[in-house]
């Protein structure tokens, strides 16, 4: 009997970039070592290395580039002849892009405003412009007459039918349409992507990287799964409110765009499979029905993150630990400010942060700015990448954890594996894992962040009894075995289940 065969969709994560998600992805594979998966890869560019090396059940891996690339059928049509891909261009006529493209072009577009969300409707659009671009060139149809005068008559809509919604600063520039059509047709390029056939296609976010599910629901009735760890919609909301580089239609534009895409995946999902209740609270306003969502914690492998002595170069001084990607989400500005609290009753209190500080090289120089500013030199450290995760944790006496936006992090988990308390920010599935085994603190709250980091340092008893119960829970709850056995359960009851196509 053939195994179980597993498209698993993946955007900025595996197998190219470290963090939570692309641990969970490497667990998967490994612990589900009978499924044969291919990884479909979706990137910010072509420019990319390996950080892990996917097991041997990893059959092949298709890596999308979304931007950068000089020519996109190098990664979208790998091994099509030259010949080949010129007579792709040569059937590509205006008259071919006007009765078979445009259409579609101005159904998607219409989809951005909510009146017209019809999240299956849509879905409808997608397939049909997959099927489009299987025959058609990509390049050159974007490229057309009839494509742009499509585009801009629908992106002005709503500025022509209700000109009272809008200041005239909000209306788009020559500019604003040109750059938002760039952005729809890099962000659609997967569709230009021969669709590799499986049993279950599983993506690891409600985003772009969801799009192949949707369109093998309607080729060929595969099951679709959507394990959301972080809820994308909302941290798109959050980084484009917050962007000073957008114009208002810029912004206007990518909300209404990011929000259809979350509402297409999660429309055509056959089961959303959350790592934290915390995400049903935006699945449910999003158009996902309660008996369609299974949670499934993230886990650890309590035998690799294991209690150990604070090592000699950490021995004698009041540490706190922290591994986070370094970019906005994770508000590093705030743990920096908590320390200046610390400070003022543990004055020997050193904080050491590990990750990458390569992730958003102008975020990391305003974080070292505000450490200079604030005096923190030899107080916060900006440690850079740590070669071995189980270690990170007990080189501390606690860890922290300050972002804005989380999912159920792996860190919480880790460092609760490790004996060692954590100090973290009420956002998503934190207080979920952390309430009765670490100290849960408001976001963007420097003062209570370093009181709380105050209150762990100062008190052994509370430290170290925090810290046994988090290690007891994580083995009672939080196992990698336990975890795996249910997605394997859940994969199993997929496939079993008729191929259904959607209408």
């Amino acid at each position: 009997m053939a195994a179980l065969s597993v498209l698993l969709c993946t955007e900025g994560t595996y197998p190219f970039v470290g963090g939570g998600v692309s641990t969970w992805c490497d667990i998967l594979c490994r612990e589900l070592d009978e499924v044969d998966f291919t990884v479909y890869a979706i990137t910010g560019n072509p420019e990319v290395t390996y950080r892990y090396s996917p097991p041997d059940n990893v059959r092949g891996i298709v890596h999308l580039p979304l931007w950068g690339a000089e020519d996109p059928n190098e990664y979208t049509h790998p091994g099509v002849s030259v010949r080949a891909l010129a007579s792709r261009r040569r059937e590509t006529t205006d008259d071919v892009i006007e009765r078979r493209f445009v259409p579609l072009l101005r159904e998607l577009v219409r989809g951005f405003e909510p009146e017209h969300s019809d999240p299956r409707a849509q879905g409808r659009v997608v397939h049909g412009l997959w099927h489009y671009f299987q025959h058609y060139d990509w390049r050159r149809t974007w490229r057309s007459r009839p494509a742009w005068d499509a585009f801009v008559e629908e992106a002005l809509r709503p500025y022509r039918d209700r000109p009272g919604d809008f200041l005239p600063a909000e209306e788009p520039s020559a500019y604003d349409l040109t750059t938002a059509m760039r952005w729809l047709s890099n962000y659609l390029l997967e569709l230009a992507a021969p669709l590799p056939r499986a049993d279950i296609v599983h993506t690891t976010i409600a985003a772009f990287a969801g799009l192949p599910g949707v369109v093998a629901k309607h080729e060929h009735g595969t099951r679709f799964l959507a394990t959301d760890h972080g809820v994308w919609v909302r941290e798109r909301y959050i980084a484009l409110s917050g962007s000073d580089e957008l114009t208002p239609f810029g912004r206007r534009f990518l909300l209404g765009f990011s929000s259809l895409v979350s509402r297409l995946v999660y429309a055509h999902a056959d089961v959303v499979s959350p790592v934290t209740n915390f995400n049903r609270r935006w699945e449910v306003p999003w158009g996902v029905e309660p008996h369609r969502i299974e949670t499934i914690p993230n886990a650890v492998d309590p035998s690799v993150f294991v209690p150990r002595p604070k090592p000699p170069h950490t021995a004698g001084r009041p540490t706190v630990v922290a591994a986070a990607r370094i970019f906005p989400l994770k508000d590093i500005e705030t743990m920096i400010r908590s320390a200046v609290v610390a400070r003022e009753r543990i004055r020997d209190v050193q904080y050491l942060v590990y990750g990458s500080l390569e992730a958003d090289p102008p975020y990391t120089e305003r974080l070292q700015s505000l450490i200079a500013e604030l005096s923190l030199e030899g107080t916060f450290t900006l440690a850079g990448h740590h070669a071995n995760p189980p270690e990170i944790f007990t080189e501390g006496d606690i860890s922290a954890l300050s972002s804005i936006s989380e999912a159920f992090p792996y860190t919480v988990l880790e460092s609760m594996s490790c004996q060692r308390p954590v100090v973290g920010t009420d956002v998503g599935g934190v207080r979920e894992a952390l309430e009765g085994f670490g100290i849960v603190v408001p976001p963007r709250d420097p003062q209570a962040f370093g009181e709380a980091v105050v209150q762990l340092l100062s008190d052994d008893g509370l430290r170290l009894e925090l810290g046994r119960r988090g290690r007891e829970q994580v083995l009672a709850h939080y196992r990698i075995d336990r975890a795996m056995a249910s997605y394997r359960d859940l994969y199993g009851r997929l496939a079993a289940l008729p191929r259904l196509r959607s209408r």
